[in-house]
């Protein structure tokens, strides 16, 4: 595999929605992602889950004004999001095997969205853009600093004035927030499909 070097006008095609930028986006970091799970998940099932999740999460914030601000730093950003993408998977096993009487709470993986129809993520980027302005402000600034900006914990503790912990659960909440809303978006979008 040949590695690529990510610059600005990559980057502007991809929040374009290029054809061609998409295609070369999903088959260079699909391939990139399958490596990196192959030895870490036990099914195709599971890969391909992670696979998709982590393409709608990146190609929604790629698409958020100013929400990669350096181009170079994609494949960092993609391995990051693959990472936070893998520990959920991981944890959302691990209430399920822990927990056979309780019903676990579903991973943040949506298996109706499918990542092969990359060309409609432009409706996914207006409904995270409106999901995000939907939020509470400290809800939105939670999810900005932490997930999208990737600023340092402690750095947003102290402008926030907060302890780590408390951070921590605060972000959860809004993440909860975000993804209820961002589910039953989906439902109303999607009415004649069956529920899960």
């Amino acid at each position: 595999m040949q590695f690529v070097a990510f610059d600005a006008p990559y980057l502007e095609r991809l929040q374009c929605g290029d054809a061609r930028t998409e295609q070369h986006f999903a088959a260079y970091f699909g391939e990139l992602i399958r490596l990196k799970l192959r030895s870490r998940l036990s099914s195709k099932e599971a890969i391909e889950d992670v696979r998709q999740e982590t393409f709608v999460r990146v190609l929604a914030l790629v698409r958020v004004k100013d929400g990669i601000k350096q181009p170079e730093r994609l494949g960092a950003f993609v391995n990051s999001v693959c990472n936070h993408v893998l520990l959920e998977h991981y944890r959302a096993h691990r209430r399920i095997d822990s927990s056979l009487d309780e019903e676990p709470e579903r991973a943040f993986i949506d298996e109706r969205v499918n990542v092969s129809g990359l060309f409609e993520v432009d409706e996914t980027e207006r409904v995270v853009r409106k999901i995000l302005g939907d939020l509470p402000e400290r809800d939105r600034r939670l999810l900005q600093s932490v997930l999208l900006e990737e600023r340092d914990k402690d750095e947003v503790c102290a402008e926030l004035g907060l302890s780590r912990e408390y951070l921590r659960v605060l972000v959860h909440r809004a993440k909860q927030a975000f993804k209820s809303s961002y589910l039953k978006r989906l439902g109303e979008s999607n009415p004649g499909e069956p529920g899960p």
